[in-house]
This record gives C-alpha cells, structure tokens and sequence, in this order.
C-alpha cells in the first residue's frame, strides 16, 4: 500500500523546525511558526489557527504537563525563599502563610500561560501528535 502526502502538508514537512526558537515563540506566548500571531484565546485556550500566518495550532496536546512544570518551578522558587529565610531570620510561621501563599498562587498564575506556550512550540517543532505531516487515504495506518 502505497501513502501519498496532499502537497501543502509536504511543504510544511519539507521546512526545518528549529526547537529553541519555537519554544521562545511560545514563552512569549506567540505563535510558533511566524512569532507574531497570538497563541491563546483565552487565558489558556489555544487558538485553532493562527491569525498571522494560518498556522493550524488545535493538534496541541499539552494536558496536564503545564500545570507539572508549573509547579516544579514555582515550588523551587518557595522553597529556596523559605529555606534562605529560615537560615538567615528568625520567622514566624504565620509569616510564611501570609507570605508565600500569596506567592505560590501569583508566581503560578503567571507562569501557566508561558509555560503552556513553550510545551505547544516544543510539540510543534518536533512534529509532535498532529503537527506531523498527515497522510492522505492511509486511515491512520
């Protein structure tokens, strides 16, 4: 059995996709192809297309690895804080209720959206799911 590829899609397949630069596009939450049309349409909705360059974006499949990653950074970072506040004050365990909380909750808000941008660059520069070329009559075989 023999596959062939609809021509748009072997074009697309044909171009390098450079990591590094795709997930910068994406901390920067802009399209990972061209960097200039926006990637979200909501706080975290990925938009289907891109509407600069056409991109198809709506193969993403990031799930649950943002939030993951999201919170690996964000705990080394309350951690430290505590470890170098304990070390170096003397602090009362209410203050780091008030304190880093507040802390984890802002640093992980704002961290969700960069973080899901560069996990979508990361996937679409390595072909990742549906940002592959798709054959045409193979039925998924």
């Amino acid at each position: 059995m023999t596959v062939t590829y609809d021509s748009a899609s072997q074009r697309q397949s044909d171009d390098v996709r450079a990591v590094w630069p795709a997930i910068k596009k994406g901390l920067r939450t802009r399209c990972p192809k061209c960097g200039t049309g926006s990637l979200f349409n909501g706080f975290l909705k990925v938009n289907d297309t891109c509407g600069h360059c056409g991109e198809e974006l709506h193969h993403h499949r990031a799930d649950d690895f943002p939030p993951y990653v999201t919170m690996v950074i964000v705990g080394h970072i309350i951690v430290f804080a505590m470890l170098h506040m304990e070390m170096a004050y003397e602090v009362q365990p209410m203050f780091y209720l008030w304190t880093m909380v507040p802390a984890a909750i802002i640093l992980s808000t704002l961290m969700m959206r960069p973080v899901k941008g560069a996990i979508v660059g990361l996937q679409w520069a390595n072909r990742m799911h549906g940002f592959a070329r798709q054959p045409v009559g193979a039925d998924g075989i």
